[in-house]
């Protein structure tokens, strides 16, 4: 019977180590779920104007309304969507006005508008303030010769054209003679992978049970 309390031993300590990972993941979803909801309430939320100093945690998402005028200063950050077309740019914009410039994602333009205009005296928008966290270090730097960026690094961009690191995904706007495909906020973009964890944890520790079963089962028989 000696031989039988480690094999055992694993076995119990293994489906616990994963079970608990597994009811972690659990919580994690249920957290996550809580997060995406109060984003969806907030990016819906009645826009009101950019505040003076727009703070990333308490600011995030927030409904944001501004008018002012698209001069042609822009950086386009190179992106891929099946849905639009394959690869394009998303276009950030600086947007003035009064004593402020601010940025602006307008949205979505294909390959072959990368050259077009898009200035506009006095334009309307409505969108969500936003600091994205899409840089890394693999991404690339930005290209000197092209003017194409790889990533919505605002701070980099800001600093580029002259411009506050301030954010305004575009919703919707009116004023505009260009095209432009916008891409608002939502909660589709923030992965929630929890309940994928979850399941592959419970699943290892279903095999970790069946290993261990057999593992006790042959020792037992020698014995």
């Amino acid at each position: 019977m000696r031989r039988l309390i480690v094999p055992v031993a694993i076995g119990i300590v293994g489906c616990s180590i994963l079970i608990g990972l597994g009811s972690w993941q659990v919580q994690r979803l249920a957290w996550k779920q809580g997060v995406l909801a109060r984003i969806d309430a907030t990016v819906t939320a009645d826009p009101v104007p950019v505040p003076v100093a727009p703070d990333p945690l308490s600011d995030g998402y927030l409904p944001v309304t501004v008018s002012g005028a698209l001069g042609g200063e822009e950086a386009l950050v190179l992106i891929s969507d099946a849905e639009l077309g394959g690869a394009g740019y998303r276009v950030l914009s600086v947007l003035t006005t009064g004593a402020r410039r601010v940025l602006v994602d307008l949205g979505y333009v294909p390959q072959e508008a990368r050259g077009d205009s898009r200035m506009a005296p006095a334009v309307s928008i409505t969108g969500n303030l936003h600091w994205p966290d899409e840089v890394d270090g693999w991404t690339p730097a930005p290209d000197a010769a092209t003017g194409v960026w790889f990533a919505r690094d605002l701070p980099a961009i800001a600093a580029a054209l002259r411009a506050e690191p301030v954010l305004i995904v575009a919703r919707d706007m009116s004023g505009a003679a260009f095209a432009v495909t916008p891409l608002p906020i939502d909660s589709a973009a923030v992965p929630n992978n929890h309940l994928t964890y979850a399941i592959t944890w419970f699943l290892l520790a279903a095999v970790w049970a069946v290993m261990s079963g057999y593992l006790v089962l042959r020792t037992a028989r020698k014995a």
